[in-house]
Parts: C-alpha cells; sequence; structure tokens
C-alpha cells in the first residue's frame, strides 16, 4: 500500500501581485457580480453563482468545463475580516462522481501602494496529484482576475 505523503507536500501555497486596491480585490472575490467573471479555470463558464457572505454562510458555483461538464464548487465561510482575510471551505462534485475532498483555503489581501498581494493557502489535499491540479486551476483563474481587473480599469 502507498503511503501518503506528508501534510505539508499536500498543501498549496500561492502568491500574486494585482494591480488593484485591495478592497476591489477582496469585493472579486466575495462579490457574485464579479466571480462570474473569473471563476474556475480559463475556458470554464461560470452558470450560476450564490454566496452568503457570513461565516457560517455557504456559497456554491456551477460551472461548464470546455468540454460541456458541468460540475459545481461549494464551500462555507470560516472567517470574513474585509478587506483583509477570507478563510473558507472548498469541495466540488461532478455527475457520476463522489464529491471531492474538501480543503480549507485562506486567501490574505495585502495592500502596498495601490496594489494588492493575494496570499493563498489551500490544504490539506488526499494526493500531490490533487494538489496540483487545484495549482494550475487557480493560476488560471488568477490570470483572469488579471485580465478582468484590467477590463474594468
Amino acid at each position: 500500500m502507498a503511503r501518503k505523503a506528508e501534510a505539508p507536500a499536500r498543501e498549496l501555497h500561492l502568491s500574486r501581485h494585482f494591480d488593484a486596491p485591495r478592497t476591489l480585490v477582496f469585493a472579486l472575490w466575495t462579490d457574485p457580480r464579479h466571480l462570474v467573471h473569473w471563476w474556475g479555470p480559463r475556458g470554464f463558464r461560470t452558470l450560476s453563482c450564490e454566496v452568503d457572505l457570513k461565516p457560517g454562510g455557504s456559497w456554491r458555483i456551477h460551472s461548464r468545463s470546455p468540454d460541456g461538464m458541468k460540475f459545481s464548487s461549494y464551500g462555507e465561510f470560516r472567517e470574513i475580516v474585509v478587506p483583509e482575510r477570507l478563510v473558507f471551505t472548498h469541495g466540488f462534485e461532478m455527475p457520476g462522481k463522489s464529491p471531492g475532498p474538501l480543503t480549507l483555503v485562506t486567501a490574505l489581501f495585502t495592500e502596498a501602494d495601490g496594489r494588492t498581494l493575494l496570499t493563498f493557502h489551500q490544504g490539506v489535499f488526499d494526493t500531490i496529484a490533487d494538489r496540483n491540479g487545484h495549482e494550475e486551476g487557480w493560476s488560471s483563474a488568477f490570470d483572469l482576475i488579471d485580465e478582468y481587473l484590467r477590463d474594468l480599469a
């Protein structure tokens, strides 16, 4: 039987600078009117988005992949400190498959000179492959945030 990798190896750490104030970047993460423009990797389409922004409140985003598969991302808000910290659970469901593992996401928003540094952590994943898949997906989504911010300017 294969041994699971240690927890730190199954955690995702990313950071990204955005050319926008943190109040706006935070709103992109919490307001459905913004979320629908960047959620998911490139090529995915957000079909609907519900956000109950309060500790214990839920969120759910229904999406379609480029090949037409529908799936849902969902979770619960654990901590909200506007506009500096967002902590929530993250899971996903796909038709015909068991729900993916529930992970915990912490997003920190730090402003300096009108720009925002996003420090992102997610884990613990069941496997390193799961972590790597999420790294690819989030990195693509962060690229979409950059593009959306340029459209807003």
